[in-house]
């Protein structure tokens, strides 16, 4: 069902691009492969520029690898972000898309900051799936990863809806045995945009403070950065339009209530089918 809806970060590719270049990054690190689609388009950055491409991703799909096979130069770490930090040097920027809950990217954005900080360079970070579902809701890819003190309980076959902060029997979106979601959304501790929340919170308290932009299209996009870089004003700039933008938030409910729709109606054929 989600080969009809645009669901990739790879929609943001000009926007992430442009950002990119403005903050003249040359070692990119990527968290969450999937298909590629996003991977090809940094990889073409990071060659025009000298720099270095790291892919990390534990179960990559098998476009992704075919497509590595082809490109010995890639560096691709095959395991979860939390075990890969260890190995990885600091990057001029990150994108992440990967587990979508709150313990894993609160860690991920702390061990980025830890890192770029030991080397002294600006943290830039590209954030997905900021808005519904994942916002406010975690999604498990494999539950049992995620220690049980940070590990909501969460269902494969109930699904998310716009309208209920509860899963919803048999309806919705929902991960037909590819992912789980929390049974319920908001509160402490839960989805991603409450990650970033809690990221910045912490380190406005350590001293730091960041840049960040939500974009709210295609599940949205959050750009994180530092403000004292050199190139904060620009992207800024850049980034301003397209933050909370009310025109792209009802937009983006409007798709998402469509999709919502045709998964409504798909429901109802496999339940007359089930039925003769």
């Amino acid at each position: 069902m989600t080969g009809l809806l645009i669901h990739s970060v790879s929609e943001f590719s000009d926007l992430i691009l442009e950002a990119l270049r403005l903050a003249d990054a040359r070692s990119i690190v990527e968290i969450g492969a999937e298909y590629g689609g996003m991977s090809t388009l940094l990889v073409e950055h990071c060659r025009a520029r000298d720099g270095q491409f790291t892919t990390i991703d534990p179960a990559p799909k098998r476009e992704f690898q075919d497509w590595l096979a082809t490109n010995p130069d890639i560096r691709h770490l095959a395991k979860t972000s939390l075990d890969a930090f260890g190995e990885l040097d600091a990057a001029d920027a990150w994108v992440v898309d990967g587990d979508h809950n709150w313990y894993t990217v609160y860690h991920e954005l702390r061990q980025i900051e830890a890192i770029n900080r030991r080397a002294a360079k600006p943290v830039l970070v590209f954030l997905h799936d900021v808005g519904w579902p994942c916002g406010r809701r975690d999604m498990y890819y494999a539950p049992e990863q995620i220690p049980a003190e940070h590990r909501h309980p969460h269902r494969y076959d109930a699904g998310a809806t716009l309208d209920h902060s509860s899963l919803v029997e048999g309806r919705g979106f929902r991960g037909m045995g590819q992912f789980a979601f929390a049974a319920v959304a908001g509160g402490a501790r839960n989805g991603v945009m409450t990650a970033i929340d809690d990221f910045l919170a912490g380190s406005l308290r350590e001293g730091r403070e960041y840049g960040f932009a939500e974009i709210p299209a295609v599940f949205g996009l959050g750009v994180l950065f530092d403000m004292d870089a050199a190139w904060s004003q620009s992207l800024a700039e850049l980034l301003v339009p397209y933050h909370q933008n009310k025109l792209l938030r009802a937009l983006e409910t409007n798709r998402l209530r469509n999709y919502l729709r045709v998964i409504e109606i798909q429901d109802e054929a496999a339940g007359r089918d089930d039925h003769g």
